[in-house]
């Protein structure tokens, strides 16, 4: 049999991570559970069905390249086969990863599950958050020449796409991602949100978690995957 040689090659990219819902990616996926020594994917995966309700924290760690989003990207399709709505993401799609503090991390997990909300048609109305906003914005705007950010005020906001409203996920990923490539931003955001961190932690679970959760327990439930930054819950 002939060999497509730039097949192959596209193939055996390690930059490349595998998605295991897609039936292309999946003939190319080679089970290491063997000589690992144990399934950690499955571990991590009965952890989280037989917890429930109640929230996991687990550490899944290896060096780069060995195929930690690839699994990651299993345990991902697995709990969507158990009816979980799963949030995953790479963080370098946010973050400068050379350069990282938690409200950067914050901001960027805000935004990833408000994005697959939105996507999920579950209705929120982050009022918190929209203030957080509009300030953050009026005083990045002020404190650097030649800054014009632009995000809806007043009302604006929603968890849905209809005509005339932004999104919360638009209005994030606006200042994140000026903020991943600047550091003369980077400082300013950081010394604007670093004394709001328990106030945006608590917007993150009072106005996105928590009702997300309520509404998605009557069709299926919820995980969060951060791939890149240390920590999955």
């Amino acid at each position: 049999m002939e060999v497509d040689l730039s097949q192959l090659f596209r193939a055996c990219n390690p930059n490349k991570t595998l998605d295991l819902s897609q039936a292309e990616d999946r003939q190319y996926y080679i089970d290491f559970a063997a000589v690992r020594g144990n399934n950690i994917i499955r571990e991590l995966q009965r952890t989280i069905v037989l917890s429930g309700d109640e929230p996991t924290c687990q550490l899944f760690t290896g060096h780069i390249g060995c195929g930690k989003s690839t699994e990651l990207s299993k345990l991902k399709a697995h709990l969507e086969q158990e009816g979980f709505h799963v949030v995953y993401f790479q963080s370098s799609q946010d973050l400068d990863l050379a350069d990282v503090d938690i409200s950067d991390i914050l901001l960027a997990i805000a935004r990833q599950v408000s994005q697959s909300l939105e996507e999920a048609g579950i209705k929120l109305q982050p009022n918190r958050f929209q203030e957080l906003l509009e300030d953050t914005v009026t005083l990045l705007n002020s404190d650097i020449t030649g800054l014009n950010f632009k995000i809806p005020k007043g009302g604006n906001w929603g968890l849905k796409t209809d005509k005339g409203k932004s999104t919360l996920a638009l209005g994030i990923a606006e200042i994140t991602t000026k903020a991943k490539n600047s550091t003369t931003i980077r400082s300013f955001l950081r010394q604007h949100l670093e004394p709001r961190v328990n106030n945006i932690l608590e917007a993150l679970n009072q106005e996105l978690i928590i009702p997300a959760q309520q509404q998605l327990q009557a069709r299926k439930r919820d995980r969060k995957l951060c791939d890149g930054i240390g920590t999955k819950k």
